[in-house]
């Protein structure tokens, strides 16, 4: 069992809160790069312990080097990872993302998202020709409670199904296979350019949804004759909103009550499982809302996760910042269970039921037809092969699997049921029998009390003639 990683970062403070004054009546004071003192507004100090704090002068690299990039190197290793930016609207969450701009070429200033890119192709460079590799990216949103494919906006309504093997999976979500560093930058600067934004009185460019960019990385290791895939997601979470500082109207007021309705879905995930009793398994609110069903994974599940609480040092966003750092500080107790995912041996005696014909080729195929071809050809040979039967769709294989053992299961229910049925009906009917016995017992006695009260009434009757018969003889003698 390990924890979250959980680390703070402040934000320098804007131009417009220095003109406020707002630069004299800054809300927190460093300890040490863990801790730090928070004045509440009450003028009350709180102090808070991370597992690393960020402060204004911190640098971008930093955040990466400690927060990401183990979770790289773990995902090359086939161990799932999730990196969560959260905090209020406009505390810097998609500049510690993103940075200026994902093609942005300062060095300094790139986010964790290209930066995060690099390290997931300079980890999986071979020096070995016995291995191959893929990086596969998928982009979306959820934006107003429906998953929006950011590479392809006419699937604004995809659906989430869950895989023994894979965990949770977005059905039907376009993947595009990446080469290199510049062609997965230029994929998410396209996706990126589709999400939400909306301007509010507190940022100009507002993001109005949940972004969430997957990585999948598949590797073959051809000398030993198996595959491992690995998953890496970013989650750059819409800032929560109090209406009055945002001046939201209209739509942009029902994206924020959307928004601000996921994540306290969110928070009342971290509650549930954090307490919990120890020993005892209770619910968890996972399915509330499509962000914390997409986060199962990630929150308590098998995959290694990291979380940046961005905060504003202003003494105006004091109570906006504290309760972002309630958040983190409640998230650090979650356990997670991380392992290794999707390893898969190969058969050497050839294809089998359990191991599709083209399975263990079909990667190796994709990757030199996208060394010649552009990615939508490469996309359609791919749809055909898997229409003339030449390689099979992994997902539909065990999706066919998970149907079938969903239908024994089913099966197996109803067949218990009607046992427990068929054992209530026989029990009711020798209910029914004993009942019957006791009503015609009961109408067998009173039919019985009947004839004993004539039998004495006719006894008295008898004797009061016999008596006056007798009467009578001895007043003639």
């Amino acid at each position: 069992m390990s924890s979250i990683t959980v680390c703070a970062r402040f934000r320098p403070l804007t131009s417009k809160e220095k003109l406020n004054g707002d630069a004299d009546s800054v809300c927190i004071r460093c300890i040490d790069s863990e801790t730090f003192v928070f004045k509440d507004d009450k003028d009350e100090e709180l102090t808070f312990s991370f597992d690393r704090v960020f402060y204004e002068e911190s640098k971008q690299d930093d955040v990466y080097q400690f927060l990401a990039l183990p979770i790289v190197r773990d995902s090359v290793n086939a161990i799932n990872g999730t990196i969560i930016t959260y905090g209020q609207t406009g505390a810097g969450k998609t500049y510690s993302m993103e940075g200026p701009g994902i093609l942005e070429c300062d060095e300094q200033k790139k986010g964790l998202l290209p930066r995060v890119v690099k390290g997931l192709f300079d980890s999986l460079s071979p020096s070995d020709e016995e291995l191959t590799f893929s990086i596969k990216l998928s982009m979306v949103e959820i934006y107003m409670e429906k998953i929006r494919d950011l590479f392809d906006l006419s699937k604004d309504n995809i659906q989430i199904k869950e895989s023994k093997s894979r965990g949770i999976i977005l059905h039907g979500v376009t993947e595009i296979t990446v080469l290199d560093p510049a062609e997965a930058l230029q994929s998410l600067s396209r996706g990126i350019a589709n999400r939400a934004v909306g301007e509010t009185q507190m940022n100009l460019a507002s993001s109005r949804s949940h972004c969430v960019y997957i990585f999948t990385i598949q590797q073959e290791f051809l000398r030993e004759k198996r595959m491992r895939s690995g998953k890496l997601i970013l989650v750059d979470l819409a800032g929560s909103e109090k209406v009055e500082k945002t001046g939201a109207e209209g739509r942009v007021l029902e994206e924020a009550k959307t928004i601000n309705k996921s994540l306290s879905a969110l928070g009342n995930v971290i509650n549930s499982l954090t307490c919990g009793l120890q020993g005892k398994t209770s619910h968890i609110p996972y399915r509330d809302s499509k962000l914390t069903r997409m986060l199962q994974d990630a929150l308590g599940g098998t995959a290694r996760t990291a979380l940046l609480c961005c905060c504003s040092p202003s003494a105006s966003n004091v109570s906006e910042s504290l309760s972002t750092l309630r958040f983190g500080a409640r998230a650090k107790h979650i356990k997670s269970s991380p392992r290794v995912h999707c390893i898969e041996e190969k058969s050497n005696t050839g294809s089998t039921a359990s191991s599709p014909p083209g399975d263990e080729f079909s990667l190796r195929i994709m990757n030199e037809l996208g060394k010649r071809l552009n990615m939508e050809d490469v996309k359609l040979l791919e749809e055909l092969f898997i229409q003339e039967g030449i390689l099979y769709d992994l997902q539909s294989v065990e999706e066919d699997q998970e149907i079938e053992n969903l239908n024994f299961q089913t099966i197996s229910l109803l067949q218990e049921a009607l046992e427990k049925l068929t054992s209530a009906i026989d029990e009711l009917k020798r209910e029914n029998s004993i009942l019957k016995a006791k009503v015609d017992a009961s109408v067998e006695f009173s039919f019985c009390k009947e004839d004993k009260k004539r039998l004495i009434h006719n006894m008295i009757f008898g004797g009061v003639i016999f008596v006056s018969l007798w009467g009578l003889l001895v007043w003639v003698i």
